[in-house]
């Protein structure tokens, strides 16, 4: 699904092509390989307009129930439940951190070594852009403890593609504390190299300054793996969207294959 550049609103889903996403499904769940640019929770522009909304759509299912959800433009596995028994024993195992997440991402400049981010997330109330949205490291009362653990996996031309886990689930925490090493995701428009391009394109879409500033359309995140650790709820794995096997072809010489999975375990 390529994006409408043009608007900042999200696409709207082809309901020919939301079968191809779906790579799991049993009596209890859906899971899903979401696109990025895929809004995940249901919108006023109809119900193609989010992914809750289509499966509902291509499932004739009155009601489903979001276990996991990513950022519209960051890309990877979503579980969605198909009745309230099965939402709440998935829920309970995130609640309990019965589960082990892994993502991909393309970093700006090459990291070295293994770094762990240990550094308190609360909202950014210094910033002038975007204050609702952006959030800071801090070291005060009221900040949220977080730990991501980042690990390149190939450094090259000036960026890295990594693993990264994330040992709690902040908001934004990956974006902010990839962006605290020095290393932001490829393409963020709120913790990349200017915060103001979020609003600008909150308000006019994509423009040429996006362009000149930024390798990629969005932020080059995909949710690789999610491992539930209680019998029976399932370990699934997505393979690395086709714009981020492009980026990483065209920007950084790399041969990676469209079921390139290798670093997501």
């Amino acid at each position: 699904m390529e994006p409408e550049l043009e608007s900042s609103a999200p696409p709207l889903i082809d309901p020919a092509e939301l079968p191809s996403w779906i790579f799991y499904q049993d009596q209890d769940v859906v899971v899903v390989n979401k696109p990025g640019w895929v809004v995940c929770h249901p919108s006023k522009r109809g119900p193609w307009s989010s992914l809750v909304s289509a499966l509902r759509e291509h499932l004739k299912e009155p009601t489903l129930h979001l276990v996991t959800r990513l950022d519209r433009e960051t890309s990877g596995v979503v579980v969605v439940a198909l009745h309230a028994m099965a939402a709440r024993r998935y829920q309970m195992a995130m609640q309990n951190r019965r589960v082990e997440k892994t993502y991909l991402a393309l970093l700006v400049g090459e990291l070295a070594k293994e770094a762990t981010v240990d550094v308190p997330l609360t909202r950014d109330s210094k910033s002038e852009v975007a204050v609702k949205r952006r959030i800071a490291t801090a070291d005060e009362t009221g900040a949220e403890t977080a730990q991501t653990h980042f690990i390149p996996l190939v450094c090259q031309n000036g960026y890295t593609l990594a693993r990264v886990i994330p040992f709690t689930g902040r908001t934004h925490q990956i974006r902010v504390h990839a962006a605290h090493l020095g290393h932001a995701i490829v393409g963020d428009k709120l913790y990349g190299p200017d915060p103001s391009l979020y609003l600008e394109f909150a308000k006019q879409g994509w423009t040429a300054r996006h362009a000149e500033l930024l390798p990629i359309n969005r932020q080059a995140l995909h949710a690789a793996r999610l491992h539930f650790l209680d019998d029976g709820l399932g370990d699934f794995t997505a393979p690395l969207p086709s714009d981020l096997l492009e980026f990483a072809r065209q920007k950084m010489a790399l041969d990676l294959t469209a079921g390139w999975t290798t670093s997501a375990k």
